[in-house]
């Protein structure tokens, strides 16, 4: 199976109605609202302010690049020594059961039996058993039984559990696996089990996991790396989430530096589709800027976030929706860093390139957040809610218009606004970031908040399928489960 346009899940697009985490690529026009809500989700608030502006590699029309120039990577030296004994990857799930239903589960206990029976979730065995059903279980939100799907298919390929250690032939589509499970059990929160399962494929740079280990006897006609480039990605990103950001920064420029020397490589060469890679390993080269510039973000390093942002922004000069969407990212951050004046210059710059609906919005939404920075929360609410009545499906604007309601001090007004949001559209609504404020709101207004949280809880196990943030956070009910 190549390691292609095609054979890669374009994970963005099923995780496009939560807050973003570390391998969701996002694409400008979800029209992200950077909250100013108080979600209290596993990734950084400084996160929700940037990653909305990604740009999904993947998903862009590069059809015309070969595979040998898509999968372009050195395998290491060693793979050359004569005699010599390479270090392999060797992989295995690390949990012996399937995750459960914590919903379903705490429905049971602090409901009944009965509306726990009302959840309606796809699970493993609803599926066909193949890449097919992994993409439709992730396509209805089901994450936790796509996880579980992976343990039965990297099994089947004698890397399921108890396998961690033992030498393994790899493929395209047993990493494409891997890389799928290993992003979905960071979208869930679990880090631990993500940090065991990834640490055989070190920075997948083990010979066995290049087209070239395998000659002449498979892939003769194949160099590179059987990896998907988004693997990499994750793996370089994923000890921000371990708590040991400095060795995601080290690990990303790293990365970083080779995918630069690629990118140079074809804008100089004189070969068949170098305009077509070129571009490809451009926009590669600007999503792990854009990881770094997170990563830079976590640990305060703000010199080197605002360095990036000019590199990034002086590489958009031709493209007016991508440099515009850049800018009002560079305002936001700046404004978290309490440089009112410098955002407003930088929310100013974007104005100017404001082009059509879309851009009109980003603008009310960059107003309203400078309003909020000048504690006007009630014209940043009046800017909000322009903004939410120009893009209705934005449901995290309910958020930023919530937080400046009980500022004003306007609880009940707040209370009766996500209320009335759910109930409208339920699905979108129950999303972490809401439910959060919503439980806190009820906390504030009664002390009998138990009961109304109850209540939604009983909302997300008939809309929902898997919550990313546990329930002690996402409800503020107590872990009983």
């Amino acid at each position: 199976m190549a390691n292609s346009k095609k054979s890669e899940p374009n994970i963005s697009k099923y995780f496009a109605n939560d807050p973003p985490s570390c391998f969701d690529t996002l694409t400008a026009d979800e029209d992200r609202s950077g909250g100013v809500g108080t979600g209290g989700g596993a990734v950084p608030d400084s996160y929700l302010s940037y990653d909305y502006l990604g740009t999904s590699v993947e998903s862009r029309p590069y059809a015309a690049v070969p595979d040998s120039l898509r999968d372009l990577w050195e395998p290491p030296r060693a793979l050359a020594a004569a005699g010599s004994h390479p270090v392999l990857t060797m992989p295995g799930v690390s949990v012996a059961t399937d995750l459960t239903d914590p919903i379903q589960e705490a429905v049971g206990l602090l409901v009944d039996a009965n509306e726990a029976q009302q959840r309606r979730l796809l699970l493993p065995d609803n599926v066909t058993q193949d890449e097919r059903g992994l993409r439709e279980l992730i396509e209805n939100g089901c994450f936790r039984s796509a996880v579980n799907l992976t343990a039965r298919l990297l099994t089947i390929k004698q890397q399921g559990f108890g396998h961690a250690g033992h030498a393994v032939k790899h493929s395209p589509h047993s990493l494409q696996l891997w890389f799928t499970r290993l992003a979905l059990l960071v979208k869930l929160g679990q880090y631990e089990i993500a940090r065991v399962e990834a640490e055989p494929f070190g920075t997948l740079s083990n010979p066995d996991v290049f087209y070239e280990f395998y000659h002449p006897d498979m892939h003769a006609d194949r160099k590179g790396s059987m990896a998907p480039f988004a693997f990499r990605l994750l793996l370089a990103d994923l000890p921000i989430y371990l708590g040991a950001p400095r060795v995601a920064l080290d690990r990303l420029t790293e990365l970083l530096a080779i995918v630069s020397q690629i990118k140079a490589y074809f804008d100089r060469a004189a070969v068949p589709h170098a305009k077509e890679a070129g571009e490809l390993w451009t926009a590669r080269e600007n999503r792990v800027l854009h990881s770094i510039v997170n990563c830079a973000l976590v640990v305060k390093d703000y010199g080197l976030v605002e360095q990036l942002l000019g590199r990034l922004t002086d590489a958009a000069a031709s493209n007016v929706q991508q440099k515009r969407t850049l800018l009002s990212a560079w305002g936001r951050i700046r404004l978290q860093c309490g440089d009112i004046m410098g955002a407003e210059r930088k929310f100013a710059e974007a104005r100017r390139l404001k082009e059509d609906k879309s851009s009109e919005v980003i603008d009310l939404i960059d107003r309203g957040l400078f309003a909020v920075a000048q504690n006007d929360f009630q014209g940043a609410l009046a800017l909000f809610q322009k903004a939410s009545s120009l893009a209705p499906a934005n449901t995290m604007l309910y958020n930023n218009m919530g937080v400046c309601l009980l500022y004003s001090g306007k609880l009940k007004e707040a209370i009766s606004m996500y209320e009335g949001a759910i109930q409208r559209n339920p699905k979108p609504c129950l999303n972490e970031s809401l439910l959060v404020n919503l439980s806190t709101l009820y906390e504030l207004e009664s002390n009998n908040a138990k009961e109304k949280k109850i209540n939604l809880l009983k909302l997300v196990n008939r809309h929902r399928a898997d919550l990313t943030v546990g329930l002690d956070v996402c409800l503020k009910l107590q872990a009983i489960v």
